[in-house]
């Protein structure tokens, strides 16, 4: 099953751009909800849900977020009982252990680096998107 829904929670304008051109590039179609903070990421979520739209297939998040970061977002979502089960990768520059760590902690199903080449990074996506398209695949999303 495609992924057809991606919300992308990043405050750098630029890098939102360069990330929705990379999904366009890798062939994504779907719909691309931005919220540039995480106090938008979680309205939106909860705005969806209270008029019954579907929510996306997966959530690429960065770490550092004004409002509230990356990793708080990610404790808000998992402890939602409507929302825990979203797919959530970080997506980021940051190559720390300790925030790989504290992400998966917090519940992220997956971490990514942004690769500073821009074929690199469509590479990633594309297997981003192939692998969530394939593990989600008969999942039930709570909408």
């Amino acid at each position: 099953m495609p992924i057809s829904r991606v919300l992308l929670v990043e405050d750098d304008e630029n890098d939102a751009r360069i990330t929705e051109r990379a999904l366009r590039k890798v062939g994504f179609v779907g719909e691309l909800i931005v919220a540039r903070d995480g106090e938008r990421a979680l309205d939106c979520l909860t705005q969806r849900l209270e008029s019954a739209e579907a929510l996306p297939d997966l959530v690429l998040m960065d770490l550092s977020l004004p409002r509230l970061t990356g990793l708080e977002v990610l404790t808000r979502l998992k402890l939602h009982p409507d929302l825990s089960t979203l797919t959530v990768l970080m997506l980021t520059t940051s190559s720390r252990p300790e925030d790989i760590n504290a992400a998966f902690a917090n519940g992220a199903n997956g971490y990514v680096c942004k690769p500073v080449y821009f074929a690199r990074f469509v590479d990633a996506l594309a297997e981003v998107l192939a692998y969530w398209a394939h593990a989600t695949c008969g999942r039930v999303n709570p909408t």
